[in-house]
């Protein structure tokens, strides 16, 4: 089975990148997925749903871990 996983993380900051959303694009850009789109309002990457939820427990860790306060 496939998924695809969309996300963000708070808080914003409109003049630069916060730390958690930079671990959250090293996180996608090692991670074992397809069609990775990373973007100021949102994120999305696809793949195997082991590789998915691998994933998103990374993220949710490391962004949280970063000083995201939602994910």
């Amino acid at each position: 089975m496939r998924l695809r996983v969309e996300f963000t993380t708070e808080p914003f900051d409109l003049e630069e990148a916060p730390r958690h959303a930079l671990v959250a694009r090293e996180v996608l850009r090692v991670a074992p997925l397809e069609g990775i789109d990373v973007g100021p309002f949102g994120n999305t990457a696809e793949g195997s749903a082991e590789d998915v939820v691998a994933t998103v427990a990374e993220l949710l860790r490391t962004t949280i871990g970063a000083g995201a306060d939602r994910v």
